[in-house]
């Protein structure tokens, strides 16, 4: 497996421990991110290229720090809009909190990166999936098909009892929530949401 293909928090423990790889695959994999959320907040050339360079000087001094390097994600679209606000607020004479609320809608400005994770997810699936035993792939792909094949056409299309069906389904989800990858994002999700109760 190619650097690129790791995980992010496998990209983190080694940029952190001095892999310039790491760090180029981090950079390669959201500098999209990045950009994104600038150009919701309608930045200058120039002033998104200050940002830009601001955020990946800000990971760089802070990667070692994360909590849960699986949200860097998170925490890089969190910084570059609190960057975006500090630009914007130093080219006008608003005040940030006025500034703010000139802003789009939260979910109108997490919108590109809320696109970015959600393909960061699929193909971290799609990795999981891949790592299934045949048998349960191909389970899966039929109980997720687009035509909804009934569980007597399944067994027919497997050869396995039709009773058996739901028990193995079960068993198979539970290999893919095994899978590393898929088990170190539920761990981050579930980190996130404890996070935000506190916060609410």
């Amino acid at each position: 497996m190619s650097m690129a293909a790791e995980p992010v928090d496998v990209l983190v423990a080694e940029a952190t421990a001095g892999s310039q790889e790491a760090w180029n695959a981090i950079v390669d994999r959201y500098a999209a991110l990045v950009w994104s959320v600038c150009l919701r907040f309608r930045l200058s050339e120039a002033d998104t290229s200050d940002v830009v360079q601001t955020v990946w000087l800000r990971t760089v001094e802070r990667l070692s720090s994360l909590r849960e390097p699986a949200a860097l994600p998170g925490w890089l679209a969190t910084t570059t809009r609190r960057e975006c606000l500090k630009v914007l607020g130093s080219r006008q004479s608003w005040p940030l909190g006025e500034l703010a609320a000139t802003l789009p809608a939260d979910e109108d400005t997490t919108a590109p990166d809320a696109e970015l994770l959600a393909a960061e997810r699929r193909a971290m699936v799609r990795e999981a999936f891949a790592q299934l035993p045949e048998h349960c792939q191909r389970l899966l792909a039929l109980l997720v098909s687009g035509d909804q094949p009934s569980y007597v056409e399944i067994g027919a299309r497997l050869e396995m009892p039709v009773g058996s069906i739901g028990p193995t389904r079960s068993r198979c989800l539970d290999k893919l929530r095994a899978c590393p990858a898929v088990a170190r994002w539920l761990t981050s999700e579930r980190a996130e949401q404890r996070g935000d109760r506190r916060n609410v």
